[in-house]
């Protein structure tokens, strides 16, 4: 990134604030089937790109056309070159990040298909008891439309999402449980099947949805992989809608491209109904292509899919 990008962005108002998880991710995408104890795998494409459910979603709006601005993961020696340089020529402002003299935070992907195994040293990092990330800050919020927030940093994460309440900046969140404040306070709450899976383990998701939608004002939206997704608000009607259909070549940032989606329909105002399906029509475009970054879905293609009449909401 140039002194001059910097100073651009910082004197013109910025669409989006981005804060959470932005990595550097080595995924590695197999020619066959996912690996076999004791059997040999080819790699068939393997990069080094900006990930994280922060990174991945700058990284898809800025292909939409917002301009976004990021903070969150502190980044190290081995991360920071190859960020800067992706980011050099795209809308996306790294003045917010913290570049420090460590390697940096970086995780593992093999992905085979449906199938993919993450790796890392997560559990490590957070029970160390050690900062590595930023302290939100209003300066940076401030002008924007939309935000999203990570809920992984805790005191943080709220303290966010309290500068957007107080600022009136509707933000979208992810995986926040029903009794938390960033669900609570967010626009929209995407809560995946993973996350379901952990904290309401054994619950009907329909009767997991009745308590998300008895605490919040905001949107809903339950998504379950390949599966039916719910969505609702306090008071109404619980809809559905079906994934758009696509041949799979990674899911690798499915989850990530449908946030930045969420984040995009708050911008410009899209009812419920259009929100979700303009997320969900990302998501699709995301997991049919590899490697995500050097492919992010774009405006018309996004337009396109949601041209198809046999795909509705209900």
């Amino acid at each position: 990134m140039t002194y001059n990008f910097f100073m651009d962005n910082m004197n013109n108002k910025i669409d989006a604030y981005l804060f959470g998880q932005i990595l550097g991710t080595h995924s590695f995408l197999l020619k066959g089937e996912f690996l076999q104890p004791d059997e040999y795998s080819e790699i068939q494409e393997q990069y080094f790109l900006p990930g994280g459910e922060t990174g991945t979603a700058a990284t898809v709006l800025d292909s939409l056309g917002v301009s976004v601005r990021i903070a969150g993961t502190w980044i190290g020696t081995q991360v920071a070159p190859m960020l800067k340089d992706f980011y050099k020529d795209k809308n996306v402002d790294l003045s917010p990040l913290t570049f420090i003299d460590e390697p940096g935070v970086m995780d593992y992907v093999v992905i085979s298909g449906l199938v993919r195994s993450p790796m890392g040293k997560f559990q490590t990092l957070f029970s160390s008891g050690k900062r590595w990330w930023n302290i939100p800050e209003e300066k940076d919020i401030v002008g924007c439309k939309a935000a999203a927030i990570d809920p992984y940093f805790g005191e943080d994460s709220l303290k966010a999402a309290q500068i957007c309440q107080k600022n009136k900046i509707p933000f979208v969140t992810i995986d926040s449980p029903h009794d938390s404040p960033l669900h609570k306070m967010a626009a929209v709450n995407v809560v995946s099947k993973e996350c379901t899976g952990q904290l309401y383990k054994g619950m009907p998701v329909l009767e997991i949805m009745k308590l998300m939608q008895s605490e919040s004002e905001g949107l809903t939206i339950i998504t379950q992989g390949g599966g039916e997704m719910l969505y609702a608000r306090k008071g109404s009607e619980i809809k559905t809608m079906n994934p758009f259909k696509v041949e799979v070549k990674s899911t690798l940032g499915a989850g990530d491209t449908f946030k930045a989606g969420c984040v995009y329909g708050l911008l410009k105002n899209l009812p419920d109904d259009e929100l979700v399906r303009f997320a969900s029509a990302c998501s699709g475009i995301a997991i049919s292509r590899f490697p995500l970054p050097l492919n992010p879905p774009k405006l018309e293609e996004v337009l396109k899919i949601m041209t198809n009449p046999n795909h509705k909401n209900s």
